[in-house]
């Protein structure tokens, strides 16, 4: 995607669900009774739903955003052409109107009688025949004008119609971009009404109350691309989220993923919907170092495995690229690219 890329900060996170299923569990199984769901817990759960919808929103506007991309490089290329062609018409127009000039000073006189008052009838006959070779090779020139016009005026109203979906794309991007802000606002104001030991242990509780470096264990890369964008994505650790930002300062979840694999030499494309369905599909059992996870039955989010049940991904605003247990959300999908 093109430098102009949007970097407006916000973002998501659903990491705090698992992790608070896990610390339920773990309570249990060591005889605890949980305490009774408290205000802080729904208002937890409320952040976590606004960020997921935020989310949504993103992978809509960063879809919408690499449309208009693409539409304006169609539009520019389209206008190029239309300029050529119009030259081309120009100048076939001035062929043209200089050979019927030639042709009216010459005179109209009847083929037949110009023959009879002719002082050389052969030499006169010669130019007739050249004349006639003119006649025909103009019927061509007017002939192929009239094509040339056709497939401007085609091509122009394609262009025009470039336009109008350019235009929709543009708005498009500025409405999905309004809900993710708004989402985020929310959430934000949410989290502001929780205790600033509320808000730490939410904060704990999104890590998955993962404190130190996970084990990746042995398992290897399938290919050597998947190994290079494995190291690229290691290599952002620690960098911000950032929505609609993809590297290498900041990234959202898709955009980690597509620079990823960019330094491997691989055109990724910018949606996790489309990251989705960008190789062949595994099952997750069958996981490797290097395979895109995506995340939801709509692929809202995703992330890349790393090894040993964990992924590496850009989880929300304020939570900068980390790694995560594989199962931290539900409907995991493997990628292999």
């Amino acid at each position: 995607m093109g430098s102009h890329r949007r970097l407006a900060t916000s973002g998501f996170d659903r990491g705090a669900g698992a992790a608070l299923c896990v610390m339920s569990a773990a309570a249990t199984a060591l005889g605890v009774v949980p305490a009774k769901a408290t205000p802080h817990d729904d208002t937890r759960t409320k952040v976590d739903r606004l960020y997921e919808e935020a989310e949504k929103a993103t992978e809509a506007y960063n879809q919408a955003d690499e449309r208009a991309d693409k539409l304006r490089d169609q539009v520019g290329r389209a206008q190029d052409r239309i300029a050529r062609q119009q030259e081309s018409i120009n100048t076939m127009r001035d062929a043209l109107g200089s050979l019927a000039g030639a042709q009216y000073r010459s005179g109209g006189l009847d083929p037949s009688l110009a023959l009879l008052l002719s002082d050389d009838p052969a030499d006169y006959l010669d130019k007739a025949a050249r004349i006639a070779r003119i006649s025909a090779h103009q019927a061509g020139e007017l002939e192929a004008l009239q094509d040339a016009m056709r497939v401007l005026a085609q091509d122009r109203a394609e262009a025009a119609k470039k336009l109008v979906e350019l235009e929709k794309s543009r708005k498009a991007v500025a409405t999905h971009k309004r809900t993710v802000e708004r989402k985020l606002a929310q959430a934000r104001r949410l989290l502001n009404t929780l205790t600033a030991s509320d808000r730490a242990a939410y904060g704990r509780a999104s890590r998955s109350g993962r404190d130190v470096m996970p084990d990746f264990g042995s398992a290897l890369p399938p290919s050597g691309r998947a190994a290079a964008a494995l190291a690229a994505a290691h290599s952002a650790l620690g960098k911000p989220y950032v929505w609609g930002a993809n590297g290498p300062s900041g990234f959202d979840c898709s955009g980690l993923i597509q620079w990823s694999y960019a330094q491997a030499g691989v055109a990724m494309p910018r949606t996790s919907q489309g990251q989705r369905y960008a190789g062949r599909q595994v099952p997750l059992s069958e996981a490797q170092p290097g395979d895109v996870v995506t995340y939801r039955s709509d692929a809202s989010h995703v992330g890349m495995y790393v090894g040993n049940g964990q992924v590496i991904h850009a989880p929300y605003p304020g939570a900068p690229v980390r790694y995560d247990p594989v199962g931290m959300m539900p409907g995991a999908t493997v990628t292999r690219v």
